[in-house]
């Protein structure tokens, strides 16, 4: 028996082994192999358009077996005196498609969204991913007025289509919105939260229901992440010379003379070494604090606080390391001091 001659006695229409990336295809491309059908099989998660001459003419949408030959289903009359009396100018389609949900279905904004940062008062360039799922609520209308007969249309079609027009509103929100760099984590969850609400209609106009919009993450270019890294890294060397009482103004002294005492090539032997000793003298009035401006007279029946001593060996060791740990000495120059230091003892 030719496959021709059996495929016309075919009893039953289902859709076996659909691929999760498959959203609508046609079960057959020749309107003979369902003159014969007496049953149709809908899986779960699945749902099925009967069409003819270009009209859908009827769907199902409950999951179950039908038996087509009792005539049970109100539309099923019509499509059955169509299918008995076929000829070849009048084509039947019979397309199933995917009813369940499609899920962890990713977006991203396709570029860095650029505004000026409120803390750091400079732009930025911000971008944001994460994920979200939907199911098709009207198929009729989607196969209608987007899919136009075609015999296979896959997820990723309309992944296409959806993206499209989401990072839309998302962009324009978060321009708007202009979260800084410091506080943009916290404010995911209102970000997911807008957007969910603003792509309910996009997903909605298209035949689609939007049960989850997620993110997962945000992401600022590249340089605002070097400006940023700059800023903290200031931040911190200020910290640690207010801690160590050094002025910002040392602290040029020093590194100018150390870049001139490493510069093995940008001087003579003797140009080195007077560098070498004025960071070294540097160093000595930054710890015994000569460079640290006085404190304004006190009042005349106040008694002046408590000054350490600075000649006390264990108190310059103890700056020496607070140097170092802060980077602004390094391990070499550290030893150094620390002997001579010791050998005061």
């Amino acid at each position: 028996m030719s496959n021709s001659f059996s495929n016309q006695l075919r009893s039953v229409i289902e859709w076996q082994n659909p691929t999760s990336d498959t959203l609508f295809e046609k079960w057959t491309q020749n309107g003979d192999e369902i003159k014969n059908a007496s049953k149709l099989i809908v899986g779960p998660g699945q749902g099925c358009l009967f069409v003819y001459e270009g009209k859908v003419e009827g769907f199902f949408e409950e999951e179950g077996l039908y038996d087509l030959k009792t005539g049970n289903i109100p539309f099923w009359t019509t499509i059955k005196n169509i299918m008995y009396k076929f000829e070849s100018a009048h084509k039947v389609g019979i397309y199933f498609y995917r009813k369940a949900e499609m899920q962890n279905i990713r977006w991203g904004t396709p570029s860095p969204i650029t505004y000026k940062d409120p803390v750091y008062n400079f732009p930025v360039g911000l971008g944001a991913f994460g994920n979200f799922s939907f199911k098709i609520t009207k198929a009729i209308d989607f196969f209608t007025n987007v899919i136009a007969g075609e015999d296979y249309y896959p997820v990723k079609a309309i992944q296409k289509v959806i993206l499209s027009r989401i990072t839309q509103p998302i962009s324009d929100f978060l321009a708007k919105a202009s979260f800084s760099y410091v506080d943009i984590d916290k404010h995911r969850n209102e970000i997911a939260e807008f957007s969910k609400t603003s792509c309910e209609s996009i997903f909605n106009e298209l035949g689609f229901e939007l049960l989850d919009f997620r993110i997962e993450g945000t992401s600022f270019d590249e340089e605002t992440k070097t400006r940023i890294g700059r800023i903290a890294d200031m931040s911190a060397e200020a910290q640690a010379m207010k801690e160590l009482g050094v002025s910002y103004q040392d602290y040029q002294q020093l590194e100018a003379l150390k870049n001139m005492a490493k510069n093995e090539g940008g001087g003579n032997l003797g140009m080195q070494m007077g560098a070498g000793l004025g960071m070294g003298q540097m160093m000595g009035n930054m710890m015994n604090g000569q460079n640290q401006q006085q404190p304004p007279q006190q009042q005349q029946n106040t008694p002046p606080p408590a000054q350490p001593n600075l000649d006390d060996p264990m108190q310059k060791l103890e700056k020496l390391k607070k140097m170092f740990d802060a980077g602004f000495i390094d391990e070499q120059e550290y030893k150094q001091k620390k002997q001579d230091i010791l050998s005061q003892f």
